[in-house]
């Protein structure tokens, strides 16, 4: 994974793929497709255009498999989040950052290691908004 990248923009769709593709460590177009039909009515082509749309944001990275092609993450889990939190934190909740990392904390949907790496995520990145010099 590319640790250096700073917080990335992701769409929901993005989140979502990337979500389905965490679980996995690598996957398919296929294999995503049939994972995210459940949650959006795509066409096969939809999806497969997502993930190369993905893989030119540098969220995605593509490998040849014994002849297909399997795509891997390019970012963390901790990393896809910090962007939702951030979000939900200042415009829906209203809440401090702080607050929503401890409802993770609470929840199996991040592990212990994983909960650190997004406190550091959400830290450096305030700081670096708010650095002025």
């Amino acid at each position: 994974m590319v640790e250096n990248l700073p917080l990335p923009d992701l769409t929901k769709a993005e989140f979502d793929i990337l979500r389905i593709i965490w679980k996995s460590e690598k996957l398919s177009v296929r294999e995503v497709h049939d994972q995210i039909i459940a949650t959006h009515n795509w066409a096969y082509s939809t999806t497969k255009t997502m993930m190369d749309r993905m893989t030119s944001k540098q969220l995605l990275t593509r490998g040849k498999y014994h002849g297909v092609f399997l795509y891997r993450p390019l970012i963390s889990r901790p990393k896809g989040f910090a962007r939702f939190i951030q979000f939900f934190a200042d415009r829906v909740l209203e809440l401090d950052y702080g607050e929503v990392v401890a409802l993770f904390s609470r929840s199996k949907a991040l592990d212990t290691e994983e909960i650190k790496e997004l406190e550091r995520l959400l830290v450096d990145d305030m700081e670096d908004r708010h650095d002025t010099s």
